[in-house]
């Protein structure tokens, strides 16, 4: 299938500028849910794909064709910057990431690089070759983890339910947890830049673990670095998306990290983001991602409802909550990409 996409709905969106047709995208767009990235997989590792340009364009593309979106987000991992930054990284098998060792005390965090060297110029190389596949009015979005979710997995060593050691470090030593963030925000702004120069038209910030803290941790301990690693990329020309989970609670000091769009997850009614930002930003998402097992008509009223929040609304992307799950009957997701056309043609 080509791509449906023949404007630049998706930036103007991001732009909260009046568009012919709602954007839709999807986070994890290229996973294991589709028939033709499994057969990469069954040949390639997670990171033998992602640290081989051809591979990582091929399954990004293959993808945005297939479903006919409005935008392609380059196929990599949040966590690749743990790899130049001197860490181990696996994934177990069910069980998710794995780093070692764990970064838990000033003195290792003292010894981290001040620069990632250019170590991932492959996620760019990849970003270079997708945008030099379509034609200029498709955007390839780039992205990496937000300050405080890589550092989290580099506190943790993986996933997480509690936090602990990350809150700890906060709460016990607010120096570590500065002197941290000193270090990751340059290279983070440092890898997006090369991600920029190489092709990508907007910037995706994941900050997959956040809600883990309440808005008065929020604002003292993320929201001045993710403003900087925000600000820095936006200054670049692109907008940047900050896409957070488990903070609906604090719409306020999201919209204060200064991003152009912010990605909200399915916690909350999508007219209740819009009453409470006023306008101060363009909005993404929220469908949950397990709606996309529905019955086709349960399904297509699901679209229907979450559409119908954002009807009168200039900058609304339609997306998922969270990432497409492994098991997603790939036809849902195309018709989900048909329904949200059918409604914002015919204004629901």
């Amino acid at each position: 299938m080509a791509v449906a996409c023949v404007s630049d709905r998706f930036l103007r969106a991001c732009r909260r500028q009046p568009v012919d047709l709602t954007p839709v995208w999807f986070m994890r767009q290229a996973g294991r849910y589709m028939p033709q990235y499994r057969a990469v997989r069954a040949r390639h590792g997670l990171l033998e794909i992602c640290q081989n340009p051809e591979r990582a364009a091929e399954v990004t593309i293959t993808a945005a064709e297939e479903l006919g979106v409005d935008a392609a987000i380059i196929f990599a991992d949040l966590l690749l910057p743990a790899l130049p930054l001197g860490f181990h990284l696996h994934f177990n098998s069910g069980e998710g990431p794995v780093i070692e060792p764990v970064l838990r005390d000033r003195a290792a965090i003292a010894r981290l690089p001040e620069s990632l060297h250019g170590e991932l110029g492959y996620v760019s190389e990849a970003i270079r070759r997708v945008a030099g596949h379509f034609p200029d009015t498709f955007p390839v979005i780039g992205f990496a983890g937000a300050p405080f979710t890589l550092a989290s997995y580099l506190i943790e060593g993986g996933a997480s339910r509690q936090f602990a050691h990350t809150k700890r470090m906060i709460f016990e030593d607010r120096g570590a947890w500065a002197l941290l963030m000193q270090k990751l925000c340059p290279m983070l702004v440092e890898y997006l830049s090369e991600q920029v120069e190489a092709g990508a038209r907007a910037i995706q910030l994941f900050d997959s673990w956040v809600g883990a803290l309440g808005e008065a941790d929020f604002r003292h301990a993320v929201l001045p670095y993710n403003r900087l690693v925000i600000e820095a990329v936006q200054d670049l020309g692109v907008p940047v998306i900050y896409f957070s989970t488990g903070t609906s609670g604090y719409l306020g000091a999201l919209r204060d990290t200064g991003a152009a769009v912010l990605g909200l997850d399915w916690r909350m009614e999508m007219s209740r983001a819009w009453s409470e930002l006023r306008g101060g930003c363009a909005l993404q998402g929220n469908l949950d991602p397990l709606r996309l097992f529905s019955p086709a008509a349960e399904l297509k009223s699901a679209v229907r409802h979450l559409m119908a929040q954002s009807r009168g609304q200039t900058g609304y992307i339609f997306n998922l909550g969270h990432g497409i799950l492994p098991e997603t009957p790939v036809e849902n997701v195309k018709n989900v990409v048909n329904w949200v056309r059918e409604f914002s043609a015919s204004a629901l």
